[in-house]
């Protein structure tokens, strides 16, 4: 039934090395936030889902974390992930930075493909960066590297090229009915959208190595009689002095943080927030199980 309707569905993977492009090429195919950008690496943590509507086609993308050399505990659990999402998707599609071309990041993950059974695309991003004729030596080293079904150059920033990605991925997803409703733009609750939206400020504003030792959670979600919603999150963090620096002087750092997380929560959700944010220290959460879970990763054993 399916099949005689037109249908297709299918979960795409979206690989490649640290700051890429991979969230911001998300968001520009699904047409709204559903993956943080920063301009920090290792910014995605769990398998984020966006979805878009191409046609008759449902496209389920996986963005996954930048695969790099891992250093600590999360890192590992990180590129595990990474990895995991290629070889469970229908479609795999690499990112090549065309500014950074086949650096040595890239060529670990190139040569990782060899290992992955799916139909494989290139997407070189990020071309309005760069002159064109310094594009032909990245296509060339990308035919000669790995069996691509497809390439193709685009901008995520400007959108240009994505209309082909979008076309070709729409005619190979498989046969069959959609997952999600029409209107769905993630497989991620609200509530976790809303705790990454304010972890992504927490990386906008602090340029310290803090980010990556801290994470958000929501802990009260209450729908108001007037139609706004009450929202808690708590940031954690592993040292007292690492609260006090996302605390700011006289609370001027958090301030900024949550008023720039509730305006873009309340476009998300479509309704006014009373954002309220807490700071707490919570030792080595970087090596507790249960954080890994809540993020959707699996907590590596050493």
């Amino acid at each position: 039934m399916a099949e005689a309707s037109g249908t297709r569905c299918g979960f795409v993977a979206l690989i490649g090395a640290p700051n890429v492009g991979k969230s911001t090429l998300v968001n520009a195919i699904v047409g709204a936030k559903v993956t943080i950008v920063s301009r920090k690496v290792q910014t995605t943590r769990a398998l984020v889902r966006g979805i878009a509507i191409v046609g008759a086609a449902q496209l389920i993308f996986v963005d996954t974390p930048g695969i790099f050399r891992p250093r600590r505990r999360l890192d590992r659990a990180m590129v595990t992930t990474a990895w995991g999402g290629a070889h469970d998707a229908d479609l795999v599609a690499v990112l090549i930075d065309a500014k950074k071309g086949i650096d040595a990041e890239a060529e670990a993950i190139l040569q990782g493909l060899a290992e992955v059974r799916q139909p494989k695309i290139a997407i070189v991003n990020k071309v309005d960066l760069i002159e064109k004729p310094a594009l032909l030596p990245i296509v060339k080293a990308l035919n000669d590297r790995a069996a691509f079904a497809a390439l193709f150059l685009v901008s995520a920033l400007t959108g240009d090229g994505l209309e082909s990605v979008k076309a070709w991925l729409a005619a190979h997803v498989p046969p069959g009915p959609w997952l999600y409703p029409e209107d769905q733009i993630s497989d991620a609750p609200l509530r976790s959208l809303a705790a990454e939206i304010t972890r992504e400020k927490l990386y906008h504003r602090l340029h310290q190595e803090l980010p990556y030792q801290s994470t958000v959670e929501t802990t009260m979600w209450t729908e108001k009689p007037d139609g706004s919603v009450r929202i808690e999150q708590t940031i954690f963090v592993e040292r007292e002095s690492q609260r006090k620096i996302v605390l700011g002087k006289g609370g001027q750092a958090i301030k900024a943080i949550g008023a720039e997380a509730r305006k873009e929560i309340a476009a998300l959700i479509e309704q006014p927030v009373h954002l309220f944010l807490f700071v707490k220290v919570r030792e080595g959460w970087g090596d507790d199980p249960e954080r890994y879970r809540e993020m959707g990763l699996e907590f590596p054993k050493e």
